[in-house]
């Protein structure tokens, strides 16, 4: 439950991420001049610099603090879907590849057992 939310809470930071350093105005312009505005005045107004710059450290911040939470909150949880699997479906004597299997030959004869060594 609460490693689905922190999912859906850093999809949403990456969104949010995304559009913020779009916004910004770098070399170019960015997509804020696209809407009509010039370097001093755009879509949010003449401060828009300072509020998009903050607008990214905390965006970022969120981003990194929820990037740490999935790291560590995936390495407890630790098990494999192989091992999962393993444990929720029993292997039945058919399917059962353990070491007492003989090995077969390419025409489906089983191999001869080993001989053991006489004891003296």
């Amino acid at each position: 439950m609460l490693y689905g939310l922190v999912i859906a809470v850093h999809a949403v930071v990456c969104i949010m991420l995304i559009a913020v350093i779009l916004l910004q105005a770098g070399r170019g312009g960015g997509l804020s001049e696209t809407f009509g505005g010039d370097s001093s005045q755009t879509i949010f107004g003449t401060k828009v610099s300072t509020f998009l710059t903050r607008a990214t450290v905390v965006v970022a911040s969120l981003f990194l603090v929820t990037s740490l939470l999935l790291g560590i909150m995936t390495s407890r949880r630790g098990k494999s879907l192989v091992e999962l699997q393993k444990k929720m479906l029993p292997l039945s004597p058919e399917t059962n590849f353990g070491p007492n299997v003989p090995e077969e030959t390419e025409g489906g004869a089983p191999l001869a057992e080993p001989e053991e060594s006489p004891k003296e």
